[in-house]
C-alpha cells in the first residue's frame, strides 16, 4: 500500500514478468520456510481464515490463482473435500514444489491469459500473488472473465498497517526481512522486491475500488493482524 496521499502505481512496469518469475524459480526450494520463519507462523493463520470464507461459499469449483507452493489450495482442499480445487501459477519451480507436496491439480498458466473458458469456475483465489502481475486491472479482468455468474473472488495480499505499527513494520520490511531471508534462502534480491512491491501495492479502498472497476460487486476488505495483511472478497456481476 503506498503511503497516505500517495498515487498508487498502474502496476509492475511492463516486462517485469519474466523477472518475477525468475525471482520465485530461485527461491522455490526454501520458500515455504522462509515465509513460514519471516511471517512469525502468522501466514499459516491468513491462510486458514481465507479458506473458512471459501467453505461458506460452498464451491464446486475453485481456482488458486498464483498458487506458488499449493499452500492456500491445499487449505482450501481441506476444508471443501468435495469440490475441485486447481491451482495455477506461471512458475514451474513453484508448481513443482506443490506437486511435491502431494497436490496434482495444476496448471501453468500467466494469470493474464488463463486457458480456461468464460465462467469456469465458482470460486477464484490469489494469495500474495495479485502484487505481482504485470497489470493489477488485467489480472482482475481475466478473473472477472472466467467465474462463473455470482461466483467469489478472495484476494489475499499484504499491506502496510495503520500507526502504531507502520514506522516498526517498514523497519522490519526493509532493514530486517532481507538480510534473515538471504540467510533462509541465499537471495536477498526477491526479498529486497517483497519490501518495494508491498510499499507499491494499493490497499483498502483503493484496492476495494479497483475490484469494483473490474465488474466485481459488494467488494470488502478485511484487514488482518493490524493491517501487515488483507483479506478482500467480492462477488462477480451475473452475465445477461
Amino acid at each position: 500500500m503506498p503511503a497516505s496521499g500517495a498515487k498508487p502505481s498502474p502496476g509492475p512496469s511492463e516486462g517485469k514478468g519474466p523477472a518475477v518469475q525468475r525471482l520465485f524459480g530461485a527461491i522455490a526450494r526454501r520458500y515455504d520456510l522462509a515465509n513460514h520463519l519471516l511471517s512469525f507462523g502468522l501466514d499459516f493463520w491468513w491462510r486458514r481464515r481465507g479458506a473458512g470464507i471459501v467453505r461458506a461459499w460452498k464451491p464446486g469449483t475453485v481456482l488458486d490463482l498464483a498458487t506458488g507452493s499449493g499452500d492456500l489450495a491445499r487449505a482450501i482442499q481441506r476444508v471443501c473435500p468435495e469440490a475441485v480445487v486447481m491451482g495455477a501459477d506461471f512458475c514451474l519451480p513453484m508448481l513443482l514444489e506443490a506437486r511435491r507436496k502431494g497436490f496434482t491439480k495444476l496448471i501453468q498458466a500467466d494469470g493474464l491469459q488463463l486457458p480456461l473458458a468464460n465462467e469456469a469456475v465458482d470460486v477464484v483465489t490469489i494469495a500474495f500473488g495479485l502484487r505481482n502481475m504485470e497489470s493489477w486491472p488485467r489480472a482482475l479482468s481475466e478473473i472477472a472473465r472466467v467465474l462463473r455468474p455470482d461466483g467469489h473472488l478472495l484476494v489475499l495480499d499484504f499491506s502496510i498497517p495503520c500507526a502504531p505499527l507502520r514506522p516498526l513494520y517498514r523497519f522490519y520490511l526493509h532493514r530486517i526481512l532481507p538480510g534473515l531471508a538471504s540467510v533462509i534462502t541465499g537471495h536477498r534480491t526477491a526479498y529486497e522486491y517483497l519490501g518495494a512491491s508491498i510499499e507499491k501495492f494499493p490497499g483498502g479502498e483503493t484496492m476495494t475500488a479497483m475490484i469494483a472497476n473490474a465488474g466485481f460487486t459488494g467488494a470488502e476488505c478485511e484487514p488482518l493482524t493490524g493491517g501487515i495483511a488483507s483479506l478482500y472478497t467480492a462477488q462477480g456481476t451475473p452475465k445477461h
